[in-house]
């Protein structure tokens, strides 16, 4: 695929969700998002298995201001103002959260709740924020173009 077709795409915000990214994609969706003024950030949460080391990990990973709090509440204000790092739309790739899915998984819907609140937020503002996943989970759809 070539790298136009998904820029326009990842900078849809009526398109932005929640997928299942194959690691084949990574790298074009990392191009596409930085070729649209998207901030992409790739997060490993390899190992945690409870939502607050989840949280841990997000909150470095995104490099959220020293006031986020490592909970959900936190998250969602962080998720739904990137003062700091302003712009086009946002796109977050998640790897290894089969271990939170497995040990919790009402903490991994609760997750996913927040961030499906975030995506609502920001698409009625007309900005995309996508989550990307590397695993396959009920729910998660494979980015259209990218299967």
């Amino acid at each position: 695929m070539s790298l136009r077709p998904l820029q326009t795409l990842l900078e849809d915000s009526g398109q932005a969700g929640i997928y299942h990214l194959p690691g084949s994609g990574r790298a074009a969706v990392r191009r596409a998002a930085e070729a649209g003024g998207l901030a992409c950030f790739e997060v490993n949460v390899a190992d945690a298995d409870r939502i607050d080391r989840v949280l841990a990990a997000l909150g470095r990973g995104l490099d959220f201001p020293e006031w986020y709090g490592n909970n959900l509440d936190a998250l969602k204000d962080c998720l739904t103002d990137f003062s700091w790092c302003e712009a086009a739309g946002y796109v977050l790739i998640i790897s290894h959260a089969e271990a939170l899915q497995t040990a919790d998984p009402a903490a991994f819907k609760a997750l996913n709740e927040v961030f499906g609140a975030a995506i609502a937020e920001w698409r009625s503002q007309d900005f995309p924020l996508w989550v990307f996943y590397d695993l396959r989970s009920d729910g998660l759809a494979t980015l259209p173009t990218l299967a």
